[in-house]
């Protein structure tokens, strides 16, 4: 996980631990290059690294589910570095 995105994490963590009864699913996501298995695992390794992160930072593992969507669910739709770039994340979705 990028430097830049260290508080961003931090306080996902936070959140996290102060709501016990929520559920977070972390969906990695992956820019349109590559194959379907390619991007899906991109997206895996994406998730688990950020679950991995929120681990450390004192998340309980049964409030943490992880999902690949690969290049399914683009954010921007361009074929340029600045919308793949926008499309490598992890969204963060919660559940009650």
């Amino acid at each position: 996980i990028r430097t830049e995105f260290q508080d961003t994490i931090l306080q996902q963590a936070e959140f996290i631990k102060s709501h016990a009864n929520r559920s977070v699913t972390l969906e990695g996501n992956a820019d349109e290059r590559g194959s379907n298995e390619y991007n899906l695992a991109l997206g895996e390794e994406r998730a688990n690294s950020v679950r991995k992160s929120l681990g450390a930072l004192g998340v309980p593992e049964q409030q943490l589910v992880t999902r690949s969507l690969g290049d399914s669910k683009p954010k921007l739709s361009c074929h340029q570095e600045k919308c793949w770039q926008e499309n490598r994340r992890v969204d963060f979705v919660y559940k009650r």
